[in-house]
């Protein structure tokens, strides 16, 4: 079928073409993927940049480590279980059961924002040992970079907030497809980066 051909054919008489068309057809999927794999490179730079900072602030005759919260483990096992139900609605969706996709979605979520909740317990445990970002190197790259990949964090989702809704108002999986799978694509990311953050953290 041409590209004339599927201009002037009535997709709305089968709604489950038009994902596959807005996906597809017309070339938005690629292009979707580009812009994410474009503001990963982005955002990877920049996280590489605050790194180094970290790096060459800890040579600094003043710098004094700190005995990192426990909940930092905690949060990295959330986040794990976490990105592995987003995993698993993507491969729900790829098999068109929606059910799985609702279900998987949303514990991937609410995990999510467990973990956020959870980042703001070890930021009061860190104040509640006197370590404030205005008083400790330390502590304040600790926040710098935790409330970081918090924010980006937060920025996901607000997108799979509105992926979440489409899949419990009864819509196509096809049509939402592809955002599970950029929204998944992210969650990874995100999950590379704490790993990173953890370790650097632990480790100094």
């Amino acid at each position: 079928m041409n590209i004339f051909q599927k201009l002037v054919e009535k997709s709305w008489a089968n709604p489950g073409v038009v994902g596959e068309i807005n996906d597809r057809s017309l070339g938005m999927g690629p292009a979707a993927k580009t812009c994410l794999g474009f503001f990963i490179a982005v955002l990877t730079s920049m996280f590489f940049l605050f790194i180094m900072g970290y790096r060459f602030r800890m040579e600094e005759a003043d710098w004094v480590a700190i005995a990192d919260p426990g909940l930092l483990w905690l949060n990295t096992i959330l986040l794990i279980l976490s990105s592995v139900f987003m995993q698993r609605a993507k491969a729900a969706a790829a098999r068109s059961s929606i059910v799985e996709v609702r279900n998987n979605l949303t514990i991937g979520g609410l995990l999510g924002i467990i973990f956020l909740v959870c980042q703001y317990m070890a930021w009061r445990e860190l104040q509640a040992a006197g370590l404030y970002a205005v008083t400790d190197p330390a502590a304040a790259f600790f926040y710098l970079l935790t409330a970081l990949h918090g924010v980006h964090l937060l920025g996901g989702l607000f997108v799979w907030s509105r992926v979440t809704a489409k899949a419990w108002q009864q819509v196509e999986v096809a049509r939402i497809k592809l955002s599970i799978e950029l929204c998944t694509t992210y969650w990874h990311y995100l999950l590379l980066v704490w790993f990173v953050f953890f370790t650097l953290l632990l480790s100094t």
